[in-house]
């Protein structure tokens, strides 16, 4: 399982440094966001409270378009169907598809987190650079394992460029709220109480304990239901 996950990664990201998806069409595409986001919110001590929200309601955007164009891909060209019927295991299709997505999502979330420094006037404290990282670790993995058993699940529907966001949003909404709110405690604001409220470190923990979960749930769900999924496509 693990070897086949190794290969589909690798064949993955092949892909996309070839085509340079993120770099050409998502980088500029959530940037935008966050560009647009500033000028409408116009005030820094706005822009500084609400950065931790829109840098991941970004991140969830960029991860529908990735999604998309991964899919995309595959059902063009057979690929899934070559794979199923080749009896590669499905468990190590998840998991691999789930990693290199995941690692697309890193190099996005590293950018977009220089960027809501930039434009929003944002600082992480020193305390929360561990729970800044932790955070994004846990929350990319419970975006990656969601984004690619749902984009499976979407990939042989007609509508799927309409039906993956129905499917895709409600579900990642925990992860949404989840990592805001661990970010919140690392930038030190909160909602529309700002720095001043004395938001602590600590205060984001176990928002990020239930990241962990979620990760580890829809990583379970993926391995024993891509195959079936695979099946339905």
């Amino acid at each position: 399982m693990w070897r086949t996950a190794r290969l589909v990664a690798a064949k993955d990201l092949g892909i996309e440094w070839r085509s340079r998806q993120v770099t050409n069409q998502v980088l500029p595409f959530a940037g935008l966001t966050l560009v647009l986001f500033a000028f409408a919110l116009d005030r820094d001590e706005i822009t500084a409270r609400v950065a931790p929200g829109l840098f991941w309601l970004a991140t969830t955007f960029s991860l529908i378009v990735l999604v998309q164009r991964t899919f995309a891909v595959e059902t063009a060209d057979g690929a899934l169907d070559t794979l199923r019927v080749a009896g590669v295991d499905p468990a190590g299709i998840y998991l691999g598809k789930a990693l290199a997505l995941a690692a697309q999502l890193v190099v996005l979330e590293a950018l977009l987190l220089v960027g809501v420094i930039v434009f929003y006037a944002s600082h992480i404290r020193p305390a929360g650079i561990v729970l800044v990282i932790v955070t994004a670790f846990l929350a990319t993995s419970g975006l990656a394992f969601v984004g690619t058993l749902y984009g499976g699940l979407a990939a042989g529907a007609k509508g799927r460029e309409t039906l993956l966001p129905l499917l895709l949003l409600p579900v990642v909404a925990p992860v949404l709220i989840g990592a805001t709110r661990a970010f919140e405690a690392a930038f030190g604001t909160r909602g529309g109480e700002g720095i001043r409220a004395g938001v602590e470190i600590s205060d984001g923990w176990p928002w990020v304990g239930m990241l962990a979960i979620f990760a580890a749930v829809f990583g379970a769900a993926g391995v024993l239901a891509f195959g079936p999924l695979l099946e339905e496509a």
